[in-house]
Order: C-alpha cells, then structure tokens, then sequence
C-alpha cells in the first residue's frame, strides 16, 4: 500500500504497526495528486489522509496505475468524489476511531462556552484577574440538543449524562438512548446544539439562517463534525447582533489552506473567520478534536486493515 499525505507522527505508527500485518507501506508526506500518482505505482490500495481534497482528475489517474480502493484516514469523505471514484473503478471507505477522542473534546468545548473561558484566559494572560461580568451556566441546568448520534454522537450524549444535563436528540436513524424530537423543536428546545451528522448534500448549511432564527435567544453551537453544516455567514450574523450565547467551532466552511498551517505572518482571506476570532463568546480550533494518541493508532491500524482485507476479497468498498 502507499500512503499519501502522512504526518510525522503518522509515519511512525505506519512503520511501528505495518510489519505486524506483513504489510511494507511506501511512505509520503506529500498529498496526492497527479504529480505523485507514480509512488502508487504497483499497489492496488493506497490510504489518504482528510487534510486536502482529491481531485476528480487524480481520481482518473489513479485509476489509469491500477489503484483500485481507498482508505481514506477520517470518518468523512467531503474531500472525495465517491460517486466519480467508483466511475474510474476506485472504491473509497472510511475508517473507525474511537469516538471518545471528540466526545471529550466536544465536552470541553460546551464547559469553555458556557464558563466564558476564552475571555478569562485572556484576561489572565495580561495578568488582569478580575471575574467576568457575566456568570458562567451549569450543564445540569441546560438543555442540550445532539443533532446526529452515530457512535460520536452517542459517546456525547452519554458523557453529558453524567453531567445532569437534559438531553434532546435528532437523528434520521434514531439509534442512541435518547429523547429523539423533529430538528425544528431541537432548535426551539436547546440551550446548546452540538452537531455529530456526516456532511452531504442534504445536510450541507443544515443550520441555515432560517433554522438558527429558530434557536433561543442566547444559546450556544457547537461544531465538532464538519464546517459546512453551519452557514458560517448567517452564525456570524446572529452572533454579531447578539441573537445567539456563543459558538465553539473546531471546523469550518474554508478551512482549506488555513488549518494545519502556520499562517502567523501570512494574511487570512477569510473575512468571516477573522470576524469571528474578534468575538469573546466564540471558539475557534484547528479541525483538532480527533487528534489523540489512542485515536491515531486506531486511524493507521484501521487503513491497514482495511487495504489487507480488501485485497483478500473480505472487503468490497
């Protein structure tokens, strides 16, 4: 297999685990492109990472050098045409991590929100340790509504048991323990909305400018799932005339060539991302909730095994 777009910290569990499989991988930290098709040359799987999109042009070359599957190391496929991929003869799957990686990342971010943390810390920086003038919320106290409960969202929903906090569920294939209402009466119910659904055509800008309308006055979203569920310009909106409490966002619409780089000296084009890193209720991260050690091991573990068993037949994309 040759994996594409591997990080420093993933080439070493690629050469730590692969051997144990009797698997030898080549190994490149460049993502693929027509350019580098060639370093898949012979093998009939490859494994991407999530960071760059693949084009539909790189799809057909891989396809021409014999590749025929894809273990894309993520749980989303936005950066890949799936349906174009299957016209070239490519299948593409997913991998499984542990869901307690943005579990618990979504957690923190629902206590930094309602806690004000963002303006404390800063605060605390510049040594000025006075409390904030506005008080921080209780989960217990608050009304959460989980939109999608797959294995992340469920592995939310059972820390926020823990925390007391009322729970409201919304879900197309109703699987979790939970109190499942119709998306609109989520948004009317909910102190807090976290967002856990894949990303596709039906559930881009899911939070539109409409739904948001919808939400109470003065609560709080959350994103750990994908950027585009959230119309970045309408939550602007409702943030900036005080509409909504706050956002903690670890992706976002445009992140591409934003996240995962240094661009402290480099200007930002994204006016609604700089609008939003002004704001002191809102939280913003680098696409990082995945990023555990257990996590990663299960990411690199499960592409090997996904390319071994495809190749073995158990595995048809």
């Amino acid at each position: 297999m040759t994996v594409y777009c591997c990080a420093p910290d993933e080439a070493v569990l690629f050469r730590e685990l692969a051997p144990r499989f009797g698997v030898a991988p080549a190994i490149t930290e460049a993502a693929v492109s027509e350019a580098n098709v060639e370093l898949a040359s012979g093998n009939r799987c490859i494994s991407v990472g999530h960071k760059a999109r693949i084009t539909n042009s790189t799809l057909l070359a891989l396809g021409r050098a014999g590749v025929r599957y894809i273990s894309t190391r993520s749980i989303g496929y936005n950066h890949i045409d799936v349906q174009y991929a299957a016209s070239v003869g490519i299948s593409v799957e997913n991998v499984a991590y542990s869901p307690d990686s943005v579990a618990d990342y979504t957690l923190m971010l629902m206590l930094m929100a309602i806690r004000h943390a963002k303006p404390m810390v800063r605060s605390a920086d510049v040594h000025d340790y006075r409390l904030n003038d506005v008080r921080g919320r209780e989960l217990r106290d608050l009304t959460v509504g989980v939109i999608g409960t797959g294995r992340i969202g469920a592995a939310v929903i059972d820390r926020l048991r823990g925390f007391g906090a009322r729970i409201v569920a919304h879900d197309s294939c109703p699987r979790a323990a939970a109190d499942y209402v119709p998306l609109d009466e989520l948004l009317r119910q909910s102190d807090i909305v976290t967002l856990h659904t894949p990303l596709t055509a039906d559930t881009h800008h899911l939070l539109g400018r409409q739904r948001i309308a919808r939400m109470r006055r003065g609560a709080f979203v959350v994103n750990t799932g994908r950027g585009p569920l959230i119309d970045t310009e309408a939550l602007v909106a409702a943030l900036e005339c005080g509409d909504l409490g706050g956002a903690a966002l670890d992706v976002l619409e445009g992140e591409e060539g934003i996240f995962y780089a240094d661009r402290r000296n480099e200007p930002i084009e994204s006016g609604l991302l700089l609008r939003l890193q002004r704001m002191p209720n809102v939280l913003i991260s680098p696409h990082t909730a995945y990023y555990t050690d257990h996590a990663l091991s299960d990411t690199v573990e499960n592409s090997i095994i996904n390319c071994l068993e495809f190749e073995s037949g158990r595995r048809h994309g």
